[in-house]
């Protein structure tokens, strides 16, 4: 279903997950995102792929949807909503102060399908992407996190900064 959300998004060029990698990021020891899965009559019908996120603003856990896709046989038949439904049902319970993802500008039924909902599409705001070379290129020669710079060596600083 994910080459499926390429080709629908136009994206395919961008596509080059393996099913062994999907496996490990999804279901390893340290899982970097969830699944649900809609199913309508015994078959597929789409997911939502989502991860926790953080508020700085609301100081409280968010959750960001990556990805949410029906398949084009079952869109219209409340599947979409019901993955949604059940994301928000999900933030809620684990104490998130809000619940997000990005649509594509071009892909207006979706809009006007999350505006339906009670969503609201940020007209101030652009997802900034770094991957690939410019990836490695940005951190190429980093540090990382020194001693200088560690968690523990700030603590004083951090404490002062509360006082």
């Amino acid at each position: 279903m994910i080459g499926e959300l390429a080709e629908f998004e136009r994206l395919t060029h961008l596509f080059v997950a393996s099913e062994e990698q999907l496996d490990a990021a999804l279901f390893g020891p340290r899982p970097a995102a969830e699944v649900l899965i809609a199913t309508k009559q015994g078959a597929i019908a789409g997911f939502a792929l989502y991860f926790p996120s953080f508020s700085t603003f609301l100081g409280r856990p968010g959750l960001w949807l990556e990805d949410l896709f029906v398949r084009p046989a079952f869109r219209r038949q409340g599947c979409g909503r019901a993955l949604l439904r059940s994301l928000a049902s999900i933030a809620l319970q684990r104490g998130c102060g809000r619940f997000e993802w990005a649509v594509l500008d071009w892909n207006s039924r979706a809009i006007q399908f999350y505006r339906q909902l009670g969503a609201s599409v940020l007209p101030d705001w652009r997802i900034v992407r770094v991957t690939g070379e410019a990836l490695a290129t940005l951190g190429a020669g980093s540090p990382g996190v020194s001693e200088d710079m560690s968690a523990a060596a700030r603590a004083p600083e951090l404490a002062a900064a509360k006082a």
